[in-house]
């Protein structure tokens, strides 16, 4: 009786403990839809291509400030100056140090080209020690002239730095300081932006930023100029994604148009046309999300179901492999998620949980 009450006991006790199902985490991608590209408009924000602020490399009073906010300016216009007097005096000091140092070399110089001859005539007459330390003088005094000119060339430099040029054409927008206000070496003086072209920067999702070397053309628009369209240009795509949105920057460049002008800040949207190829818009995956029964040679793919969160294997046919990916002719619709690591692991109908990075 007591054998049989404990095989009761321990049957009641596995029925109520059952096996706790494992979650497989596993790596994944979303089929693509290359025509999001064609028909789809993505936000972005217009930018100068170039822009600087401008500052002194030395401090001291201005003097000249001969622009406003809203100037244009070309390159090489001096937009601000430092009064220069201080810097002017030091090079003419260094000057007077470096004639000093080079009639002190023209001696030494001298001094010993007498030795040497007196030597040569009558080596009695003098010394070939006292040749050395003329030597020596005359070496010395001429690298006395080679230190003295390179101060000379900075305070030069430090004179030429009270000017402050513009490094390109372009309009100044901000200015941080007025005349006759003592400056930092350093400290912003104004800001000037080049806008005869225009950049903009929209962010294409990662399972779409692979079609962008195949966008042919591209256009943008901006919302505080309707009804003109410009054409732009893929200047560089991004190589790296963002953390929160998954998305790669891809910065467009664009000349200014003939009848209205877009200034920075000015926000719009961007669209494109993909080449014409048939292989433009084929579903591509990774070449990893593929494997091969040893059997019979058909080829597969994990597709994870989203309401149940498991895996069922599905046929496919394959075409070429490209840098994208590997081509699948058919199988596959786009917007279905299919696991791109550890393939052979996988059981029909396991639950998996994709990974989020």
């Amino acid at each position: 009786m007591l054998f049989a009450a404990t095989l009761l006991l321990g049957g009641c006790a596995e029925e109520q403990a059952p096996e706790k199902e494992v979650v497989r985490p596993v790596r994944a991608a979303k089929v693509a839809d290359p025509g999001q590209l064609k028909g789809r408009k993505w936000p972005g924000r217009a930018s100068a291509t170039q822009e600087v602020e401008l500052s002194f490399r030395v401090a001291g009073p201005l003097i000249t400030l001969p622009v406003n906010i809203g100037d244009v300016v070309k390159q090489g216009d001096i937009v601000a100056r430092i009064d220069p007097r201080d810097f002017e005096v030091n090079v003419r000091n260094i000057q007077g140090q470096v004639e000093r140092a080079q009639a002190t070399l023209r001696r030494a110089s001298s001094d010993l080209g007498r030795l040497e001859s007196i030597y040569k005539q009558d080596p009695g007459a003098t010394s070939e020690a006292a040749i050395d330390r003329a030597r020596q003088i005359r070496e010395s005094a001429r690298a006395e002239v080679h230190s003295i000119k390179a101060s000379l060339t900075s305070a030069k430099d430090k004179l030429a730095y009270t000017n402050l040029k513009a490094p390109f054409d372009g309009i100044v927008v901000t200015k941080y300081v007025d005349n006759f206000e003592d400056v930092r070496a350093k400290a912003p003086v104004m800001r000037i932006l080049d806008d005869s072209r225009i950049e903009m920067v929209i962010n294409i999702p990662e399972n779409l930023i692979g079609y962008s070397a195949q966008i042919e053309h591209v256009w943008a628009a901006f919302d505080a100029i309707p009804g003109v369209e410009i054409e732009a240009s893929i200047k560089e795509v991004g190589t790296e994604a963002s953390e929160t949105t998954r998305t790669y920057p891809v910065t467009l460049i664009m000349d200014q148009p003939e009848n209205v002008k877009i200034l920075p800040g000015m926000a719009g949207k961007a669209w494109g046309q993909m080449k014409d190829r048939p292989d433009v818009s084929a579903v591509r995956v990774p070449i990893s999300a593929t494997f091969t029964e040893t059997e019979g040679g058909k080829t597969y793919v994990w597709v994870i179901d989203e309401s149940s969160w498991t895996v069922s294997r599905r046929a496919v046919e394959t075409g070429e492999l490209a840098n994208l990916g590997i081509h699948i002719d058919s199988g596959l619709e786009p917007g279905e998620w299919v696991a791109t690591a550890g393939v052979n692991f996988l059981q029909e109908g396991q639950k998996v949980r994709i990974l989020s990075q």
